[in-house]
């Protein structure tokens, strides 16, 4: 009987425990009325012979029951309490009744080719597709994925992320040269000539500046004359300056072939030269690039823009109208119906998830299997004895109830037999 108290036990535990103790006071009710008809049989049998066969039955009833209930009770714990050799067999050998269920688990459930012949009769994909290809299904896996992904981004310490953001930074953008490639690039760029469409940007974007800034250059060279020039020849001075500016970005936009687009040409070539051969260059671009990346203000924009990032995608994951939860749960539902619709690709599907499973089967069913076992030695022998007495208890008293008819009906048919074959007159025997 359950030591537990009701109210802790589960509710199916709770509905074994009253089916267990209904079936017990079956049981021992079959006994009692067989014990009544035994006393009532064999104080009446002299007056009424034929009761002789009605004792025999009940003494027969009576072994049976008492001997199924001492099979029954020896399973869970000393009959009478009296100790019994081999019995309350579950609590004393409860680690060993553990490591052979594990074993047989692992024997015959936990076996590459059960569990592939399983999978292979199973259309695990098409199940899948047809159920993600439902919007509403669907969106709940959205949702379920960005509550994990939001939980994980809020996990994540903003000091270990940025950290982690420097370091790939360092690894793979500032410890690499970038002087030869930078280099290798700008030379192929100077000789395909591509470099012409960023240098009439920059002419054209001069020139619109000189058209839309010239008071820019009213007092530009001549504050820098002496004093005792007149003011007349200062305005002259650098309107002639400012003009000679325009006509000189103008000639340098209407000729191709300009002076200063050859010597920016020959300098670039220089540069993409010096940038691959000359160490002094190479050292001075790769310590520019590096006072770069380390500036303060360059790694504020880097916590800045992950900061931005992270608050921007956890807005999203949480608005199921985001555009980002909307094309989630479109793709997912896209997923189901490729999967619900194409045969190609719930045989590749398939064919990956069982060769998975076969492979964790193979690799780690002993550990596996000692879920059971480690479970079963960490239980305490009374817990372990009243869980397996809920489970399978109910269907053992019913081995008591027919102990108690089958040796009923066994004594009445030894008792026949033996009558009619050595006659004794009945209320004698």
């Amino acid at each position: 009987m359950s030591r537990t108290p009701m109210a802790l036990l589960s509710p199916a535990d709770q509905e074994r425990l009253r089916g267990l103790r209904r079936m017990k006071a079956v049981a021992l009710g079959a006994l009692i009325f067989m014990a009544v008809v035994f006393v009532i049989a064999f104080a009446l049998e002299h007056r009424y012979p034929w009761l002789a066969y009605a004792r025999a039955a009940a003494e027969g009833g009576m072994v049976g029951a008492l001997a199924d209930w001492f099979a029954v009770t020896a399973l869970f714990r000393h009959p009478l309490g009296l100790p019994i050799p081999h019995t309350a067999i579950i609590p004393n050998r409860k680690d060993e009744i553990g490591r052979s269920l594990g074993e047989f688990v692992e024997t015959n459930f936990l076996s590459g080719e059960i569990v592939r012949d399983k999978l292979s009769r199973t259309a695990l994909s098409k199940r899948l597709g047809e159920w993600l290809q439902d919007p509403g299904h669907a969106e709940r896996v959205a949702a379920e994925g960005s509550t994990a992904a939001s939980a994980v981004l809020r996990a994540l310490s903003d000091d270990d992320v940025q950290g982690l953001i420097a370091d790939l930074a360092r690894e793979h953008l500032i410890e690499p040269d970038w002087a030869p490639s930078a280099g290798g690039w700008l030379e192929r760029i100077v000789e395909a000539d591509a470099h012409r469409g960023a240098v009439d940007l920059a002419v054209d974007s001069i020139s619109t500046w000189l058209h839309a800034n010239a008071h820019t250059f009213q007092g530009l060279v001549s504050r820098r004359l002496p004093g005792w020039v007149p003011k007349l020849a200062h305005r002259f001075v650098d309107e002639t300056v400012y003009h000679e500016a325009v006509r000189f970005v103008e000639a340098v936009q209407a000729d191709p072939q300009h002076p200063a687009r050859q010597a920016l040409d020959g300098y670039l070539a220089r540069l993409a030269d010096r940038l691959q051969h000359d160490p002094a260059m190479r050292d001075r671009f790769e310590g520019a690039k590096a006072a770069v990346f380390d500036s303060p203000r360059v790694i504020a924009l880097a916590a800045q823009a992950w900061d931005t990032a992270k608050n921007g995608l956890l807005t999203a994951l949480a608005d199921p109208e985001s555009g980002l939860r909307r094309r989630a749960a479109s793709a997912v539902a896209e997923i189901g119906r490729r999967l619900a619709t194409e045969p190609a690709l719930q045989a590749r599907v398939d064919g990956w998830v069982t060769d998975a499973a076969v492979f964790l089967v193979d690799r780690y069913r002993h550990d596996i299997a000692s879920i059971i076992t480690d479970t079963v030695e960490k239980w305490d022998a009374a817990e372990t004895t009243e869980k397996i007495e809920l489970m399978v208890g109910r269907d053992l008293q019913y081995i008591r109830l027919n102990g108690t008819v089958v040796g009923a009906l066994a004594g009445l048919a030894i008792f026949a037999v033996a009558h009619a074959v050595i006659p004794v007159p009945l209320g004698l025997g």
